[in-house]
């Protein structure tokens, strides 16, 4: 990932760390740092100050994440995935394992965009079955 000037036209910072494409990437609400989903089958947190990679979310046996959004406050990134399904991370845990899973009454297809309320309130989730749901 690379963070660019737009008064310059100059990438100021470039992210490692991701290994399949980055499919959606979602600022931090204070706006010091952003998640990002892949197809490594992974969510990232990575802070602008340090330049670096703050946190990992998933891998393994998780499917890959086409979305991300973070909560009002910042304290859940939310990823939706290719098996129909999205998940809460909770960014300041020990664990790299979701602590929220939206699957009861889920989508039939893969979840393609996710976002988070302006209020904070809600979660929406778009997926290729042609429907949008809200989680509230």
């Amino acid at each position: 990932m690379k963070v660019w000037d737009t008064r310059t036209g100059q990438c100021t910072q470039t992210h490692f760390g991701h290994e399949g494409d980055i499919n959606s990437v979602s600022f931090f609400p204070d706006g010091n740092a952003f998640g990002t989903g892949s197809e490594d089958c992974t969510c990232r947190l990575f802070d602008i100050r340090s330049h670096g990679e703050v946190k990992r979310f998933g891998g393994g046996a998780f499917p890959p994440v086409t979305s991300v959004d973070f909560s009002k406050s910042g304290r859940i990134l939310f990823g939706g995935c290719v098996d129909n399904q999205a998940y809460g991370y909770d960014v300041l845990g020990a664990s790299s394992s979701p602590v929220l899973n939206f699957s009861t009454n889920g989508h039939e297809k893969r979840i393609t965009c996710l976002q988070v309320s302006p209020k904070g309130d809600g979660v929406c989730t778009g997926s290729w079955d042609s429907t949008l749901k809200i989680w509230a």
